[in-house]
């Protein structure tokens, strides 16, 4: 059975210079959270990181965001300013991640001779 088939949401804002995506719990939690921001941002966010892209929109490779990138598009490098204003700002995006399926044991079949 393959492992990992699980929907994944994010958050893309487009920036002046760079796209920046955080991960969240769920759209529902995004959701909630925007109506009422007495909700801890923890049970919003999956995980504490500012992504960047390197203009590649919401695909590519996922490089954590610096300091001086954060400084230059918000104006701050706090962490938690920042993930407010992309989570305002920015797109919802759901995908479903694909499970990992491999071989579990290539010695048992016929793709080893005997």
């Amino acid at each position: 059975m393959p492992r990992g088939n699980e929907q994944q949401t994010k958050v893309h804002y487009k920036g002046t210079d760079e796209d920046f995506i955080v991960f969240v719990e769920s759209a529902d939690a995004l959701k909630e959270w925007k109506g009422d921001k007495s909700i801890p941002l923890a049970q919003v966010v999956g995980g504490w990181k500012v992504f960047i892209t390197h203009k590649h929109g919401n695909q590519g490779i996922l490089d954590t965001a610096s300091h001086s990138a954060l400084e230059n598009e918000f104006g701050t490098h706090k962490e938690e300013d920042v993930v407010k204003q992309i989570l305002e700002k920015g797109d919802v995006q759901e995908s479903d991640v694909k499970g990992r399926q491999g071989d579990t044991n290539i010695t048992k079949g016929p793709s080893i001779a005997h």
